[in-house]
């Protein structure tokens, strides 16, 4: 009996999850009210309040479902040959842009467009700004590795080329999401990732002045 109503509370919690998804997608994550997102759960505010002290608190556990882009980035995992970093590099773009297509899209979507970055959502904030900052030093450090291993030429400016390969890449994720509709992200997203790669060997704007 005690294990049916552990599994029954844990049923209970992502049904009000998954439930938060959809009210913070369609209105937004400051004007719903934790009544609002226990109506579609089909439970009780109080329920609510038994699993989630707040409003904010509830939008964090949502958000660790998800692993922010940059967070991704930052992992650090080898995927491929460690003398490959631009392959590295283009693998670690796919995994987040292939979750963003897939399970991540709504909840990505809220991160990017329908949070008000408040005193609230404190936290969320603090992870996209670490996440930022963090996944900056991966990719220079990947661009740096990729110049010793003969990958980028030795005049690329590194710092100046991860700040323009990290936005644009990030930017493409921001509109899609916005528009999704707009643009089969999914059938064309390694033809983005090789453009950044392309970009990054031999544009000679990324390249330090003479």
């Amino acid at each position: 009996m005690a294990k049916r109503s552990k599994e029954d509370a844990l049923e209970t919690r992502e049904s009000i999850l998954d439930a938060a998804v959809q009210v913070f997608h369609a209105r937004g994550v400051s004007r719903p009210s934790l009544s609002d997102v226990a109506e579609l759960a089909g439970v009780t505010r109080g329920a609510v309040y038994g699993h989630f002290k707040n409003k904010s608190d509830l939008f964090d556990a949502l958000c660790e479902r998800v692993r922010l882009p940059t967070e991704v980035v930052c992992e650090g995992r080898q995927m491929i040959s460690e003398d490959d970093p631009l392959g590295e590099l283009r693998i670690t773009w796919l995994v987040v842009l292939y979750n963003a297509v897939g399970d991540w899209q709504l909840i990505l979507d809220i991160i990017f467009h329908r949070c008000e970055i408040v005193e609230d959502n404190g936290r969320i904030r603090e992870r996209l700004l670490v996440g930022h900052a963090e996944a900056a030093e991966q990719i220079s450090g990947l661009l740096t590795r990729a110049v010793a291993q003969g990958q980028l030429s030795p005049r690329l400016d590194i710092p100046l080329a991860a700040v323009m390969a990290h936005g644009t890449l990030a930017g493409l994720l921001s509109n899609w999401l916005l528009a999704p509709q707009s643009f089969d992200l999914a059938a064309h997203m390694e033809r983005c990732v090789d453009v950044v790669i392309e970009t990054l060997r031999h544009n000679k704007a990324l390249q330090k002045p003479d």
